[in-house]
C-alpha cells in the first residue's frame, strides 16, 4: 500500500491580509488536506509554514509547484515548497565552524548506517573544512560571515541546491536571524555545551567553571530566534571530580556533545520528535 504525499509549503514577507487564507484555499482546490499550520507576524514581516498531504497517487507536482509559483507572485511574497519522499533517506546539511567533533560522529554514523540520513551537505565559515568535506565525500559551501546577511544568503542557497531536509549545528558559532531560524522551523538542531536554560551563550564550560557547579551538561535542542532557548530534544550530564581543571571538563563535555546530537538526530529522522507549545514530546 502506498503511502500519502506530504508536502510543506513556507510563506515569507512583508505582512499583509488574507495570505492564510489565499495559501489554505489553494491546497484544499488542489485536493490537499492540512496536517499543520503555524503562522507568526514580527516586525510587519510575515512568517507561514503549512504542510499538507495528498492520498497515494493524488498529487500532480508539476501543477502544484506552478500553482504555488503564481501565489507567491500575486502576493508579492517568497513560497517555497518541500516534497517529502517517506522511503527516501532524509537529507542531512552540517554547519560547521572549526571544532569537528560533533560532525564526525554523525558522518561515521551515516556512513555506517547507524544513522538513517543522507549528508548532503557540509558548510562552514572557515574556508579550510572545505578539506574536511573532501575527506568525507560531502559537497562543501563556504558562507563567510563577515557581513552576516550575505553568510546567511549563502547558506540558504546551498541548502537549497543540496535539497536537505534538515540541518544540524554542529558547534556552529554564529547566530543565525530570527529570518532564517523561521524559515526553517523545527528543522535545525543545535548543540549547546550547557544543562539549557543554564548558562547559554558563549563559553559555557568557563561559565559553569567559574560558578563552582558540581554537575556539566549538554542539550541538545531545535534552533529559534531566542538564541539557546528553542525547544529541548534531549540532554545528559557528567559529574565533576573534585578540583577538576577546566581543560579536563571541556574534553569531557565535548565527547558528551556527540553523543548526545547523534541521539537527538536520530530521534528527528525517525519522526519521534513532537513539538507542541514549545516542548519536545519524544513519540
Amino acid at each position: 500500500m502506498k503511502a500519502s504525499e506530504h508536502v510543506t509549503i513556507s510563506v515569507f514577507g512583508r505582512d499583509r491580509k488574507g495570505v492564510v487564507a489565499e495559501a489554505t484555499s489553494f491546497v484544499f482546490r488542489a485536493g490537499g488536506n492540512i496536517e499543520e499550520l503555524v503562522e507568526q507576524v514580527t516586525r510587519r514581516e510575515f512568517y507561514m509554514t503549512l504542510v499538507a498531504s495528498w492520498a497515494p497517487g493524488k498529487l500532480d507536482r508539476r501543477t502544484l509547484d506552478t500553482g504555488l509559483s503564481e501565489l507567491g507572485t500575486r502576493l508579492k511574497m517568497e513560497v517555497r515548497v518541500r516534497h517529502h519522499s517517506p522511503s527516501a533517506r532524509p537529507r542531512m546539511a552540517l554547519f560547521m565552524t572549526k571544532e569537528t567533533h560533533c560532525a564526525d560522529a554523525l558522518l561515521a554514523a551515516a556512513r555506517s548506517g547507524a544513522l538513517r540520513a543522507e549528508p548532503v551537505l557540509v558548510a562552514a565559515n572557515h574556508p579550510e573544512l572545505a578539506a574536511y568535506a573532501r575527506r568525507w565525500r560531502v559537497p562543501f559551501v563556504h558562507a563567510p560571515f563577515r557581513d552576516h546577511e550575505r553568510g546567511e544568503r549563502a547558506l540558504l542557497r546551498a541548502l537549497d541546491r543540496s535539497e536537505a531536509d534538515f540541518a544540524v549545528l554542529a558547534r556552529f558559532m554564529k547566530i543565525l536571524s530570527p529570518r532564517f531560524t523561521w524559515r526553517w522551523r523545527n528543522r535545525i538542531i543545535n548543540i549547546h555545551p550547557s544543562l539549557l536554560p543554564a548558562f547559554p551563550g558563549a563559553a559555557a564550560y568557563r561559565q559553569a567553571y567559574d560558578h563552582g557547579v558540581k554537575v556539566v551538561g549538554v542539550t541538545a535542542h531545535f534552533a529559534t530566534p531566542d538564541l539557546d532557548g528553542g525547544p529541548i530534544i534531549c540532554q545528559d550530564a557528567v559529574r565533576l571530580r573534585p578540583n577538576e581543571p577546566l581543560a579536563s571538563i571541556v574534553a569531557r563535555g565535548r565527547a558528551l556533545e556527540a553523543k548526545v546530537l547523534l541521539r537527538a538526530v536520530k530521534l528527528h529522522v525517525a519522526n519521534r520528535l513532537d513539538v507542541y507549545w514549545g516542548t519536545v514530546k519524544v513519540v
